[in-house]
């Protein structure tokens, strides 16, 4: 996209907000770098340079405006409509991985080389991973300086910085205020010990499938609906929290308690990531409007989004505990799983984290033998390497999961749709897409819909969403 130089300077000076995170704008004049939608008058196309990161853009020398705050933008859709090194790549890092392991850490989750990890960012994005975590970490910093009253030492190694003085730095560099003038601007947070943030997305957005999803399938004692806003328990790299997302008509409200503060960042991107929010509704809508069967459903509700996990590895648990069960039969086995193996968080409604996995046994779960044997063998397979993580090779995991006892086309697929978040995931046998597809004149048959689906690709796992929309079940809907 940033090398479309054409079409990047008509999204500027139309302030098209749908470009926004696709791109950076960065002004040689000013010396500063905007998201495309900046609400300021927009500079001569001389003087226009685009970059595909704020990292790229800071690594030139610029300086994020302070008026349209390209740092916050949504994050580029490209990352997760892809399943490349570089895509991999930038969702590792999304998660933190730099910060805790290293570029080392980052190459071997890839299974690559640091040298050719390196050249494959550069290559395309003309930064390298500790450039691009350096401006995750000071994203991080801001977030805390402006929602928290902690003391900016303790921002400093809870945004993952070495020392006060790079932390000092970089929040100089990148937004040319000083940590103590950005914390005069802001509103701070409203309860203590709770961070409240806006995590934004590029309308239109549907929320109704997206959270009713959620809210259907939540597991006692994890997750709930309360108060008008999803909340769930999250397992962290460096300690545990709990969130609360509700839904608005410009953004998600998003409101943290996190137990050790350096895992803000993770837990933004999991959040981001288990409500799709990176999505591009405008190119998925397009395409499968351009259906005259799907044109009526993406005209009734545009902008559906694919409901996903915060944990891939739970997911798949939770998918095997659901097989041939109806929804409330898996919510049941999987509060049973959590209250034997989870660990128990104090919070005024929520009661545990989701189970670790490896202190699971399949022998004592309430289920047929042959599901326990297809519960072992995940099991047995995610001790054993298997990565259903952010950085998964999509095509990897599904030969790996499609080798183990138990695990059919509806599963693996189930998987990849909201574990992996491969758009173009999709599941002919589902019981309810068939259901669908024959109330609306489509194939019924999953070779015949498979065939027919051809036309939506690469975006199947939406098609989806909007197939299931047509029949009557509660993940469809928030409640009232």
């Amino acid at each position: 996209m940033f090398e479309d130089t054409e079409r990047c300077v008509r999204a500027v000076q139309s302030k098209d907000a749908r470009f926004d995170g696709w791109f950076f704008t960065a002004v040689t004049s000013t010396g500063i770098y905007c998201r495309p939608s900046c609400p300021v008058v927009p500079p001569k196309v001389e003087n226009m340079r685009f970059y595909p990161t704020a990292a790229t853009a800071q690594q030139a020398g610029f300086r994020a405006c302070k008026r349209c705050r390209p740092d916050a933008s949504p994050g580029s859709p490209e990352w997760n409509q892809r399943a490349d090194v570089v895509a991999r790549a930038m969702r590792l890092i999304s998660d933190g991985v730099v910060d805790r392991s290293g570029v080392p850490g980052l190459a071997a989750a890839l299974g690559y080389s640091t040298r050719q990890v390196q050249r494959a960012l550069v290559a395309e994005l003309g930064a390298g991973p500790l450039a691009l975590a350096r401006a995750q970490r000071a994203q991080t910093a801001r977030l805390l300086i402006e929602t928290s009253a902690l003391p900016m030492a303790d921002v400093a190694f809870a945004a993952g910085f070495s020392s006060v003085r790079a932390f000092n730095d970089t929040v100089r560099s990148v937004f040319a205020l000083p940590p103590s003038e950005l914390r005069r601007r802001s509103s701070g947070s409203s309860l203590p010990g709770v961070l409240s943030l806006w995590l934004p997305f590029r309308a239109p957005l549907c929320p109704d499938n997206l959270f009713g999803h959620l809210i259907a399938t939540a597991v006692p004692g994890v997750e709930e609906w309360r108060d008008g806003a999803y909340r769930r328990t999250l397992r962290l790299p460096h300690g545990h929290g709990v969130v609360s997302l509700r839904p608005l008509p410009d953004h998600v409200a998003c409101s943290l308690a996190l137990s050790d503060l350096r895992d803000l960042s993770v837990a933004i991107s999991r959040c981001r990531w288990m409500l799709d929010l990176d999505a591009d509704p405008i190119a998925v809508d397009s395409l499968l409007s351009r259906d005259p069967v799907l044109e009526p459903l993406v005209r009734k509700a545009p902008g559906r989004r694919v409901p996903r996990t915060v944990d891939g590895a739970e997911f798949a648990v939770r998918a095997v505990l659901g097989q041939q069960v109806s929804t409330a039969a898996a919510r049941t086995h999987a509060a049973r799983l959590v209250q034997a193996y989870g660990t128990p968080i104090s919070d005024p409604s929520l009661t545990h984290l989701f189970p670790e996995l490896s202190a699971v046994d399949p022998s004592s779960l309430a289920m047929p033998e042959s599901r326990r044997r297809t519960m072992r063998a995940l099991l047995d397979s995610l001790s054993s390497g298997l990565d259903l993580g952010a950085g998964a090779d999509w095509e990897a995991v599904r030969a790996s999961l499609s080798s183990l006892p138990g695990f059919g086309p509806w599963t693996v697929e189930v998987i990849a749709m909201r574990a992996l978040g491969d758009p173009d995931a999709f599941i002919p046998t589902d019981l309810g897409v068939r259901l669908a597809a024959s109330s609306l004149g489509l194939p019924s048959t999953p070779a015949a819909l498979v065939k027919r689906s051809a036309a939506w690709r690469p975006w199947r796992a939406y098609a989806v969403q909007h197939l299931w929309a047509t029949g009557d079940h509660e993940v469809n809907r928030i409640p009232a």
